[in-house]
């Protein structure tokens, strides 16, 4: 669903994103990891269209270049790490602009474009926050909020930029779970970005690292997240466990 060859990004002059090879299967879900700076947001911006980058992107089978703006908002669908939110919005103003690739210009939202809401808000539990402020949420229930939007494009392909931000660890299971059911009841493809290490590891069935821009390990969690790699290129001290679905990754105070 997801094939980018050779990618890079610039920004400010500044080479972010080194020439990144990356194939995402249908249904399957991949998180990319790497210290602050590899370029992992930047990578998202760019399959998502938000940066402008050389090399080749193919979304659900197709050239990039051969999707209007519409089919792209249909195809792929992007929730940042801080969405911009406009003050005073409720919930369901907010999803509905998900339905935006399938509205005409200077027209309404049709009756299929409101079931498609109502179908998402039932699907993630916010029917009776529909009339509520997005300012006035929690953050778990905001997160939910950026997903239904997300959601209400239609898209196949699902790109997270640090979905769990700011979350508690109770939260963060929440939307984690919530996006993995999602994921096989709407055949979904995720694409994500985490800093914590265990968690991306429980959820994702493979991982990427980047460092400097470029991809330097690629699988399983189980063959990313070891100690030496961790110590190679996050300069930590850490202990990596077997975990009941996936490692478990515990920093190691310096003795002193």
């Amino acid at each position: 669903m997801i094939g980018v060859r050779g990618v890079s990004v610039r920004l400010g002059g500044a080479l972010v994103v080194d020439g990144v090879d990356l194939v995402v299967d249908e249904g399957e879900w991949v998180t990319v990891i790497g210290p602050n700076g590899a370029g992992k947001s930047t990578l998202l911006r760019a399959i998502g269209g938000l940066v402008a980058y050389t090399g080749e992107i193919d979304l659900g089978g197709r050239p990039v270049g051969t999707l209007s703006r519409r089919e792209r908002a249909r195809t792929v669908a992007t929730v940042a790490q801080t969405p911009v939110v406009p003050p005073g919005m409720r919930v369901i103003d907010y999803v509905l602009l998900g339905r935006t690739p399938y509205i005409a210009p200077l027209g309404r939202e049709s009756a299929s474009d409101l079931a498609a809401v109502d179908e998402v808000l039932a699907a993630l539990d916010l029917v009776t926050f529909a009339d509520r402020r997005l300012e006035t949420l929690s953050g778990g229930e905001r997160q939910r909020a950026f997903l239904a939007r997300a959601l209400a494009q239609g898209a196949r392909i699902l790109l997270l930029d640090e979905p769990t931000a700011a979350l508690d660890i109770g939260h963060q299971q929440e939307v984690l779970d919530l996006v993995d059911r999602l994921r096989g009841e709407r055949s979904l493809t995720v694409l994500s970005t985490m800093h914590d290490l265990s968690i991306a590891g429980e959820y994702a069935d493979r991982m990427l690292m980047l460092a400097r821009g470029r991809v330097v390990v690629a699988g399983t969690p189980r063959e990313v997240l070891t100690e030496a790699v961790l110590s190679e290129h996050y300069r930590a001290r850490v202990r990596v466990l077997e975990g009941e679905h996936g490692p478990i990754v515990l920093p190691v105070r310096k003795k002193v």
